[in-house]
């Protein structure tokens, strides 16, 4: 049979580290790169004794989570112990929800190339994180206890998904939902957003799941793609030639592109679940789901329709420029000095976007420059090379785009007399391109439109210079 006759099953459990002050059932801090274990306590270490303090307010993140991802948020959840023993966990077990979590049945629509896809949300529950090893070649493995404790919650997906295209699709949306609520940064590079695929293969048409496989320590959009479709085209091999798929944990070798096993898969039964005798269980007030409710912002779906509506937007546009939330807030502070969102728009996701990272916090220009310049490249003042020109000298310093083009003569010439004695050079001097297109090859037309662009300075009006020129040389001779 063909590759083409499986298709994946996957589904995601996705951790979001909560951008809370504090850790779970501590008051120590969470920040990002503080030095090695400069961020523990009793607790989190913990020492004989000590006994958790529950922050409120990693329940109520994860409400607002549950909210977001249209869940049903559950009245009564409880704290289990997760077992298992590694030397970046202190305790030797983990703070989770495993029976009863605080969120079910949610889902988030995605968009793909074959049109919107709703992927359902098995659950959403809180956990706590574990520690971090720091491996040194030749001297041992080091441990990092900063992160103990601090707070998450895992989206537990169901198995919805067929392809890494889908899966990116989905995660972007988590991620957008976690830096639109305020609940996460949402940085994979720092471990903010981490993603487990469980993926397993089957023939198309066929009900019954193969054996699943979890995929582990996937920590960017591309290596996960590229790790579910190696890991999909490896099960089909081995189902094809008569071999039998194993559950089992594996890694993904971005330098090789393969997946690499790495342990035999553990069941909830290897882990001992039982409920945490230090915790009460988690009593959540209808009043004050109400109240998170009303306090969550804009989210990227409602931006997205706003977008279509408002500024006639196709879907891409409107999807790629909500897929980033500072993104977002900066079109929607441009568009409001903008007569033209079209023009704004493509100069967004042409030269701003590209330079937005997980990192970025702040505008990489001001908005209100941008919403001008894009109007008066749309009233043809100035053309497109004219437009990026300025655009990247607005990067560097701020300045009113009218006053910095009347400086620099940089309006765009449109007036045929003007141009007339430019377009004449160029014919004289790309005597072959002239040649090449009075043979029907349309290409050498760029080379006649760059000699006036030259001539001009790039001034010129390049759709005007090219009817001009067309005239030209199309022009039958006179007797």
């Amino acid at each position: 049979m063909s590759i083409k006759d499986y298709e994946s099953v996957i589904g995601l459990e996705v951790h979001i580290e909560l951008k809370t002050e504090h850790k779970l059932f501590c008051e120590c801090a969470t920040t990002f790169g503080a030095p090695p274990n400069t961020q523990v306590c009793p607790v989190c270490l913990a020492m004989p004794g000590a006994l958790p303090a529950f922050n409120q307010q990693v329940a109520e993140f994860a409400i607002l989570a549950g909210l977001a991802t249209h869940c049903s948020i559950e009245p009564w959840s409880r704290f289990d112990r997760k077992n298992y023993f590694y030397p970046d966990l202190p305790k030797a077990y983990q703070v989770t929800q495993n029976d009863f979590p605080l969120c079910r049945q949610g889902y988030l629509d995605i968009t793909t190339s074959e049109g919107v896809k709703r992927i359902r949300i098995a659950r959403i529950h809180i956990e706590e994180d574990a520690g971090k090893l720091i491996h040194l070649e030749d001297e041992g493995t080091l441990v990092d206890c900063n992160r103990c404790g601090v707070p998450l919650i895992e989206i537990v997906s169901e198995p919805d998904m067929r392809n890494g295209e889908e899966a990116v699709a989905y995660l972007r949306k988590l991620r957008a939902m976690a830096r639109y609520t305020g609940i996460s940064d949402g940085k994979m590079n720092e471990g903010s957003l981490r993603c487990d695929v469980n993926l397993s293969v089957r023939k198309k048409g066929q009900e019954a799941m193969g054996t699943r496989v979890e995929l582990k320590n996937l920590n960017s959009f591309n290596f996960i793609a590229r790790a579910i479709d190696s890991e999909f085209k490896r099960q089909v091999a081995l189902i094809e030639e008569g071999g039998t798929v194993v559950q089992e944990t594996r890694r993904f070798d971005e330098k090789t592109g393969q997946t690499l096993a790495m342990r035999k898969k553990e069941e909830a039964a290897d882990y001992r679940y039982f409920p945490d005798p230090d915790l009460v269980p988690l009593e959540v007030m209808g009043e004050e789901v109400e109240r998170i409710r009303a306090g969550i912002p804009r989210l990227a779906d409602e931006r997205k329709a706003q977008y279509i509506h408002d500024y006639d937007l196709t879907d891409y546009e409107a999807e790629r420029l909500t897929d980033d939330k500072e993104l977002s807030d900066f079109f929607e502070r441009a568009v409001v000095a903008s007569t033209n969102p079209k023009t704004l728009v493509n100069m967004i996701l042409a030269d701003v976007a590209p330079l937005y990272t997980e990192d970025t916090v702040e505008d990489l220009l001001n908005p209100v420059s941008l919403g001008r310049l894009s109007d008066l490249m749309a009233e043809g003042l100035i053309n497109s090379n004219t437009g990026r020109k300025v655009l990247k000298a607005l990067m560097e310093e701020d300045f009113d785009p009218d006053l910095y083009i009347e400086e620099h003569d940089l309006a765009q010439i449109n007036d045929r007399e003007k141009l007339m004695a430019s377009v004449e050079r160029s014919i004289q001097a790309n005597d072959r391109a002239v040649k090449d297109f009075l043979k029907g090859k349309e290409s050498a037309m760029r080379s006649l439109i760059g000699g006036v662009m030259r001539e001009t300075g790039g001034r010129a009006n390049p759709i005007l210079a090219e009817a001009m020129i067309r005239e030209a040389i199309e022009a039958p001779e006179q007797p």
